[in-house]
């Protein structure tokens, strides 16, 4: 292994017409900290762009609609609010030459009627999850969602048109579709939650292309080399969701069919987020990168040293990291020179103001902004 500061992974990279400070990107970590109508917190400025240094930041899962909401004081990007409160913590991490990109989220089943109105929540078959939604009311168990009509999802895909149309005028880099974890878009992939039988259901084709055609309405917004897309095969989690009944193939018809569509890249979850990196018998995540023409980011309980050995055998261009940054706004610099890393207490990770989010010093103190 190199030294730390001499790290491949910590040297400047292009991707697409993108110069990357280094290989480290900042992966989605759902926070809870905005309002009720989804408008995220003027601290938020000071947590992104205090986190700058990396080579590419990702938000937290952002709601493409009202309907897309599943967690409560999760952000939104569809209001002229949202926007508003969105640009100046573009601003911020531009100021210390940062890039952002912002994720794109429907949760589909994996909500609560609490977050609807009462009205339930829609998914591709009346399947309910396993477990319990985050509710402004605490946890409540998922319930058995609507099953969306056929003439519906089409205005979902606009949704997220929309809303890529949205982060752009917010000033982001570029958009991250999220089609990973079991939300919206992977519950029509998977066969699992998808018992469809008109032409969103069935085939992998069919299962395939809703998904499809919100990648190509978010690329007709921002082009193919400023959109990514992030996925899961091998996660359960949330609901324990059931893996799909021909992962490999079906993941690698998706993946094939977004190199053709030439995506920015793929943001791959190898394993399960949060618990383990081992996979079902049949699973190659190296296939999914080799298939795909851009750019592959690895994601899931990676190190400096496992990000090394995976660049050194051509397995990955980029590496995630979720948890370090929570208390670790100069994660990099702490990589670059081995120093330890800062824990966040899990009463932390999700809702309250700005302490433990906002408020973490850097190795040297308080991290200037300006």
């Amino acid at each position: 292994m190199s030294t730390p500061s001499a790290s491949r992974v910590l040297q400047p990279v292009t991707i697409g017409d993108l110069q990357l400070k280094n290989r480290i990107v900042m992966a989605p970590l759902t926070r809870s900290r905005s309002n009720d109508d989804g408008v995220p917190p003027g601290f938020a400025a000071d947590y992104y762009g205090q986190r700058a240094d990396a080579g590419l930041i990702i938000t937290e899962a952002t709601n493409i609609s009202a309907q897309a909401r599943g967690y409560a004081m999760t952000p939104g990007i569809w209001s002229d609010a949202q926007v508003a409160a969105w640009r100046p913590i573009v601003e911020a991490v531009h100021r210390r030459g940062g890039l952002i990109f912002l994720q794109l989220w429907h949760t589909g089943r994996i909500s609560h009627p609490d977050l609807h109105g009462g009205e339930l929540p829609v998914a591709p078959s009346a399947i309910a999850a396993e477990g319990q939604a985050f509710t402004n009311d605490g946890l409540k168990d998922f319930v058995t969602p609507r099953a969306l009509e056929t003439a519906e999802i089409p205005g979902i895909v606009e949704d997220y048109r929309h809303a890529a149309q949205q982060a752009k005028a917010a000033g982001f880099d570029g958009v991250e579709v999220h089609a990973a974890n079991n939300y919206l878009l992977e519950q029509f992939i998977r066969d699992s939650t998808n018992r469809r039988t008109d032409e969103y259901g069935g085939s992998i084709e069919n299962r395939l292309r809703f998904p499809l055609d919100v990648v190509r309405a978010v690329v007709e917004v921002w082009g193919a080399k400023r959109v990514g897309i992030r996925i899961s095969p091998a996660t359960t989690e949330p609901g324990k969701t059931p893996l799909d009944s021909q992962v490999v193939q079906t993941f690698d018809t998706f993946v094939d069919a977004l190199s053709e569509i030439g995506l920015l890249y793929i943001h791959d979850i190898e394993g399960v987020t949060q618990q383990t990196r081992d996979v079902p018998d049949g699973i190659d995540f190296q296939n999914l990168r080799k298939r795909f023409s851009g750019a592959y980011i690895a994601n899931n309980q990676y190190t400096l040293d496992l990000a090394e050995e995976t660049l050194a055998n051509g397995d990955a261009d980029l590496f995630s990291f979720g948890r370090p940054f929570l208390a670790n706004p100069d994660l990099v610099d702490r990589l670059r020179t081995s120093a330890p890393l800062a824990e966040a207490p899990k009463q932390y990770w999700y809702g309250g103001g700005s302490v433990g989010y906002s408020d973490w010093p850097g190795m040297n103190g308080p991290i200037s902004l300006k």
